[in-house]
């Protein structure tokens, strides 16, 4: 199986499996971007694009691509253990509660949805490696697109594209950026976005990690934040 050509149909699976509309329920989060605003460390344009740049590279969706790329190759080679492995140490690696739940709901319903709309006998055989098991998004997101063939590469840049786009409409609904600005983020770190899937693509599969602390402080005070819009 290929990891960087994508046919369109492909494409197409991604485009609908990435979309804001596909129900898993995104839009419920701001992973710690709420508090960041209410505590004034990220205000306008340049502040969110510093915020989400520095997120992106050393942050949790680096080590989401990292997992997703190690799920992918789990279900192209059909080693149900290295998947179970990988599920199981995605589940434990983000630093609060908060962060936790919102990576294992959103992966259980990325799969439900994916098997139910584009059912494949190997999503079911996904299915059953990781029975008793709570997928975080980036094990089924990688593991999904394995199963459908899917190439590696555009997986991973299209999941960092998403992680983003959905970071900029939660700013958005917090009045941080209006619209257009939302966009220009979003074009702003197109190349930040390739260079981290491109570093996961290659990455050795246990070369995991994250180095931003003050997402997880925001994640913490978010918990018990008075007034609050999102779930996380």
């Amino acid at each position: 199986m290929t990891t960087t050509t994508i046919d369109p149909a492909g494409l197409l699976k991604l485009a609908a499996w990435l979309s804001p509309s596909f129900p898993v329920g995104a839009f419920a989060y701001s992973t710690g971007l709420e508090w960041a605003v209410e505590d004034g460390l990220v205000v306008g344009r340049e502040g969110l694009a510093t915020w989400l740049r520095t997120v992106v590279e050393t942050g949790p969706p680096r080590q989401d691509a990292v997992l997703a790329a190690r799920a992918w190759r789990a279900v192209a080679g059909a080693d149900d253990a290295a998947l179970v492995e990988t599920a199981e140490l995605a589940a434990v690696l983000k630093g609060t509660a908060e962060l936790a739940q919102e990576t294992v709901v959103q992966g259980a319903a990325y799969l439900r949805t994916v098997a139910a709309a584009w059912p494949d006998d190997r999503l079911d055989r996904v299915a059953t490696a990781l029975a008793g098991v709570e997928p975080a998004l980036p094990v089924a997101v990688g593991a999904a697109s394995a199963a459908h063939g899917v190439a590696l590469a555009p997986t991973l840049q299209l999941f960092l594209h998403a992680v983003v786009a959905n970071q900029v409409s939660a700013a958005i609904r917090l009045s941080v950026i209006g619209q257009t600005d939302g966009q220009r983020v979003t074009a702003a770190l197109e190349p930040v976005i390739l260079a981290v899937a491109a570093a996961a693509e290659a990455a050795d599969p246990d070369d995991l990690g994250a180095a931003t602390p003050m997402l997880d402080w925001c994640s913490m005070r978010h918990e018990t934040q008075h007034t609050r819009l999102f779930r996380s």
